[in-house]
């Protein structure tokens, strides 16, 4: 049996230790944080193509459960006109509907589900160095222990250790030239059932769904320089004065936000050359991180544990390289569309396809019933 050294436990880990453990792998979590609240807040909307990912694995049902589906995105200029209303993914098969959820909530659910299989979960572990020869890879932690495996799957994010380990030349993270706030308010409702909407603000790009209790989400990009981490206070009063020009509920929103809002500078990164070495590979953010815009990056790196996994089952001589190459195409598509509206010009199109690949292609890769 391979036994996986799968480096981080967020949604890239966990989604990869249930797809390695369905392919008949032995999976090992070891997350850097003491415990599993490390998540500030944010919210994620994951898309039918990640809820598809999911199924896969049979963990769609229990982050459905998890969060609040959304079927139509609603798109409103600044002065309020509606410009689009149209469904987003598929949302006939519950399961494969979009879902806004906490980040936190995700990994929760994910987390409950690795753990339910009986997949080991090692929390306070941070790699510090590994090394590798023709049998196993060994991974050494701050703690002074050790752990020896046939692989190790880096998927510790935007800042990835692993990454360094394997190209210590490595470009690090870029700002995206966006600063991206989050906020939760039960005091400024507003917005249909099952619905995201979206506001092409004259300086800010705004959105919010209602959940089902009551509660707007909502995110706001503002392009300009990065910024420090800020109190909620002074968040408000930076926000709201450029909201309030426009003829949208955005302003409003934002004003009747308490302490539940929160600012991160958006990062990316460019292309990164070297993915893997013979036992180590990354995935998720740790090879391919996009800013925010596309609202993808959850959902390709479920994607990417399901294509992993496959490869892992069907091509274990070459699963390193079978997964890199499927990988690449699509998942760079996305960088370089993230980047592209957040810099406010239009997303890059490949062969008439959205995603890099042909939508009857990905979903190939993901069945798990068939080859890859």
């Amino acid at each position: 049996m391979t036994r996986v050294l799968i480096i981080g436990g967020g949604v890239g880990g966990l989604g990869a230790a249930l797809a390695l453990h369905k392919a008949g792998a032995e999976p090992v979590v070891y997350e850097a944080h003491p415990g599993s609240d490390q998540d500030i807040g944010a919210f994620l909307t994951l898309a039918s193509n990640g809820m598809l990912a999911l199924a896969q694995v049979d963990a769609a049902g229990v982050v459905a459960e998890a969060g609040f589906p959304l079927t139509t995105m609603r798109v409103v200029g600044a002065d309020g006109a509606e410009l689009a209303s149209v469904p987003l993914g598929s949302h006939e098969d519950p399961l494969t509907r979009y879902r806004c959820l906490r980040r936190a909530s995700l990994c929760a659910a994910l987390r409950a589900e690795v753990l339910r299989r009986g997949i080991a979960v090692r929390q306070g572990k941070r790699l510090v160095s590994a090394t590798e020869d023709s049998s196993r890879v060994t991974a050494v932690f701050g703690d002074g222990s050790t752990a020896a495996g046939d692989l190790l799957i880096g998927a510790d994010g935007l800042n990835s250790t692993v990454r360094t380990l394997i190209d210590p030349s490595a470009a690090p993270p870029r700002y995206a030239g966006q600063r991206v706030c989050y906020g939760y308010t039960n005091e400024a409702a507003c917005g249909a059932e099952e619905s995201i909407e979206m506001i092409r603000g004259s300086a800010v790009a705004f959105g919010h769904a209602v959940s089902p209790g009551g509660e707007t989400y909502w995110f706001a990009r503002v392009s300009g320089p990065a910024g420090e981490t800020d109190t909620p206070a002074r968040l408000r009063s930076w926000l709201v004065p450029l909201l309030r020009p426009d003829a949208t509920s955005a302003a409003d929103i934002v004003a009747a936000t308490g302490d539940r809002l929160m600012v991160t500078n958006a990062c990316d990164l460019p292309t990164v050359v070297r993915w893997r070495t013979a036992r180590m590979l990354l995935i998720g953010d740790a090879a391919h991180a996009a800013s925010p815009a596309t609202g993808q990056g959850a959902s390709m790196a479920l994607e990417d544990a399901v294509v992993l996994a496959k490869a892992l089952r069907d091509e274990p001589a070459t699963a390193l390289e079978t997964y890199e190459r499927l990988r690449r195409p699509r998942v760079e598509l996305n960088v370089a569309n993230s980047a592209r509206l957040s810099a406010g010009g239009a997303p890059r199109r490949s062969s008439g396809e959205p995603a890099g690949i042909p939508q009857e292609e990905l979903a190939r890769q993901l069945d798990w019933a068939g080859p890859l």
